[in-house]
Parts: structure tokens; C-alpha cells; sequence
């Protein structure tokens, strides 16, 4: 049976915690581990780790730097076979997110999966702001900007150890960079499936300002020539292509 391993890099989140920890504890599939990398937490998301006490859990607190380091740390603590990521503000759609990655992984040519994804309010999770469906691909569409949905992103562990884990030199679009990394340096076959995997509150840290649209536009820049796929044409068609999302 594969082993699912979820990492979740978390720092005084504890007003949306507790709704990411239940999605994780409600999959039906049976081999889940939730390894969870805190950053020192001071505003009761430890208590509320602590509380839940499931044994799957592996919590481990200490001071990091920064979500990309954090999520460093937490694959570096994995035991499963496959990993992915549960955003300390995001949820999984339905509770049978990771038995789909489990059924796609049992074919021994993929080496990643990844679904769709729903932008919500970040004061109504009912709402839908924006639907990221994101398709098949073809390496002519990552030269167009295309990119899954990073939240939704289920890699074999393999992967991980090739092509290694994130760079922080990044500080908004590490994302970005290790899967274009994956896919084009390591040729990583990964499948699609076409359901929504993850639920997203708006307001994520790439567009809280001004400033920072522009270093994840440098950013997103810098590592599409680091990959060897494209320039300002693909990063241009990048943020284009989030219009057809509001749609």
C-alpha cells in the first residue's frame, strides 16, 4: 500500500489550522502520515496541534527560514512513498483527495499527480472566487507559462532525492522553480486528475502588495531562464493566462 506523506509548514496559523488538520485526518485513504514543520509558533497553533494528538502526526517546532526552508525540513522528515503539501491555510476538497493520488500512483511509470484547485474567500470558504483547472501539458505549454496547481502536487519521493527539494534563494517562487526543475530537467512524468483537489483561501504571500508582485514576476522570470524555458514572452502568457481563472 503507498505510504502518503503531507507536509504542512505552518507559523501562528492558528485561525486556519484546524480546518487543513481535519481535511488531512478525514482521507479515507489508510496510510497517511501529516508531518507538520512549525516555525515557533506563539498563538495557540501548537495547542491546537497538540489537542488533535493523532497518531500520524509528527510535529516538530523550531525556528526556520522561511516557508520554503520549512518545507525543506518537513520532506527531509517523511516516511512515505509519495509527498505532497497542505497549506496551513487550505483544505482538501473532498476526503477522498489522496486515495485518487494513491490510485494514480499505483501505475509504476508516474512519478507525480496533481488535480485542480478553487480560490475561496477567505471569509466564506463557500464561496469560489477563481477555479484553477488546469489540464494535461505538453512542454510547448510550460514555454506558454503553464503550471499545476502547486497545492494539488503529489510527487514519488525518487523525485525529491534526484532533482532535489526547494531552492530558497527563492523567497516567493520556489514552487515554481522546483516544478518547472522536475518536469523539464527531470522529465517527471506526472498525470492529471480532472477533480478539484484542494481548496485555497485568496490573499496568498506572492500577492499581499505591490512589492511583491513584482520580486514573484522577477522571480518567476529567474526561473524560467534557470530551466531553459522561456523569458518575458512565457512569463507574459503566465500571468495572462490567470484571467480565464475569474471566468
Amino acid at each position: 500500500m503507498t505510504r502518503i506523506s503531507v507536509v504542512t509548514a505552518v507559523y501562528n496559523r492558528a485561525r486556519t489550522l484546524g480546518e487543513a488538520l481535519d481535511s488531512v485526518a478525514a482521507q479515507t485513504h489508510p496510510d497517511v502520515e501529516h508531518v507538520i514543520q512549525d516555525g515557533g509558533s506563539t498563538d495557540g497553533t501548537l495547542e491546537l496541534i497538540e489537542a488533535r494528538s493523532q497518531s500520524n502526526i509528527s510535529l516538530v517546532s523550531e525556528p526556520d527560514g522561511g516557508i520554503y526552508d520549512a518545507i525543506n525540513k518537513g520532506i527531509a522528515r517523511c516516511t512515505g512513498d509519495v509527498i505532497g503539501l497542505m497549506h496551513s491555510d487550505d483544505f482538501f476538497a473532498s476526503d477522498r483527495v489522496l486515495e485518487q493520488v494513491a490510485r494514480a500512483m499505483e501505475d509504476p511509470a508516474i512519478e507525480g499527480v496533481y488535480g485542480d484547485l478553487d480560490y475561496v474567500s477567505g471569509t466564506d470558504t463557500g464561496r469560489i472566487i477563481r477555479k484553477w483547472r488546469s489540464g494535461s501539458y505538453t512542454m510547448d505549454s510550460l514555454k506558454r507559462g503553464w503550471m499545476p496547481p502547486h497545492p494539488t502536487l503529489y510527487l514519488r519521493r525518487e523525485v525529491f532525492d534526484r532533482w532535489g527539494v526547494y531552492d530558497t534563494s527563492f523567497r516567493i517562487a520556489a514552487d515554481y522553480d522546483a516544478m518547472l526543475r522536475y518536469m523539464v530537467k527531470g522529465s517527471v512524468r506526472l498525470v492529471h486528475v480532472p477533480e478539484v483537489f484542494v481548496k485555497m483561501r485568496v490573499g496568498g504571500e506572492s500577492n499581499k502588495s505591490i512589492g511583491k508582485i513584482l520580486r514573484k514576476s522577477r522571480e518567476d522570470y529567474r526561473a524560467l531562464r534557470a530551466n531553459g524555458v522561456g523569458g518575458m514572452g512565457a512569463l507574459a502568457m503566465k500571468n495572462f493566462s490567470k484571467v480565464k481563472q475569474f471566468l
